[in-house]
């Protein structure tokens, strides 16, 4: 019984190692695993004009989690922000509260990768932009060695925020 069911298994090894590829499979089979954690290398901001400019000051700091379950992390920090003066995070003035929002980016949620089309879809469960809860944004990527880069939706005046990623070693 034992020879029987190895023989099976292995015939049945065989059919599926010898069947070719489909289209789909061979793009999921050549294209690197987005899987991991990835370090921010640049946060830029793709004006309507064609210029490109740093959208969270030189050397911003970052961190973006792919797990192989599907859920995500990311999270994107101006290199520079200033402090409280008070010390206390619920006695800031309005300008401190200003800097804060705007030099940081983070959400989190699930995640699926699109090999063929190279888009990520992030299912968005909570953001630090508030407006981005629960939403769906399906972003453009480029794989270039251990480099991961993506384009997010355009904001209103039209600049495209790029977000470029080293793997982490």
């Amino acid at each position: 019984m034992k020879f029987r069911m190895l023989a099976l298994g292995g015939f049945a090894l065989m059919l599926t190692a010898s069947t070719p590829l489909r289209a789909d499979d061979r793009a999921t089979a050549v294209t690197p695993s987005l899987v991991g954690t990835w370090t921010l290398s640049a946060a830029d901001d793709l004006r309507a004009d064609g210029t490109r400019v740093p959208a969270y000051g030189t050397g911003p700091k970052g961190i973006l989690f792919l797990g192989a379950d599907g859920r995500y992390s990311v999270q994107i920090y101006r290199a520079t922000r200033p402090r409280f003066a008070s010390g206390d995070k619920r006695r800031g003035t309005a300008d401190e509260y200003r800097d804060a929002t705007i030099g940081v980016s983070a959400h989190f949620g699930r995640y699926a990768v699109d090999p063929v089309a190279k888009t990520i879809t992030f299912r968005i469960e909570c953001a630090s932009f508030p407006n981005w809860d629960g939403a769906e944004q399906k972003r453009p990527y480029t794989v270039d060695g251990d480099e991961l880069s993506w384009r997010v939706p355009a904001t209103p005046d039209g600049t495209i925020p790029i977000s470029v990623w080293r793997r982490a070693r």
